[in-house]
């Protein structure tokens, strides 16, 4: 029984971590917190709310997408090294 838990917790964590972590998480969270609001429930502060939680989206995705930027410069580069240091001296098949 204490097995069958433990394994059942290893399994969910990873799992939850995944789904929290997912554009559907984000858009609960950004529901609780509009639903968190204490003050007036105008239309401004939904709007201020959607548009606080857009940043934090866009922000995540410019971030995600300037490592993947990084990430394929460095491979073209040390591509680009192992291909010219590959070639026999004087070779130049270009």
């Amino acid at each position: 029984m204490f097995l069958q838990l433990i394994l059942i917790l290893v399994v969910l964590i990873p799992l939850l971590a995944i789904v929290l972590d997912s554009s559907v998480g984000r858009a609960l969270a950004s529901r609780l917190e509009r639903r968190s609001l204490d003050g007036p429930s105008d239309l401004m502060a939904e709007r201020i709310a959607f548009l606080e939680g857009e940043m934090e989206r866009l922000t995540s995705e410019i971030t995600r997408l300037d490592e993947e930027s990084q990430f394929v410069t460095k491979l073209l580069s040390e591509r680009s090294e192992s291909a010219a240091a590959a070639l026999p001296p004087g070779d130049d098949s270009d």
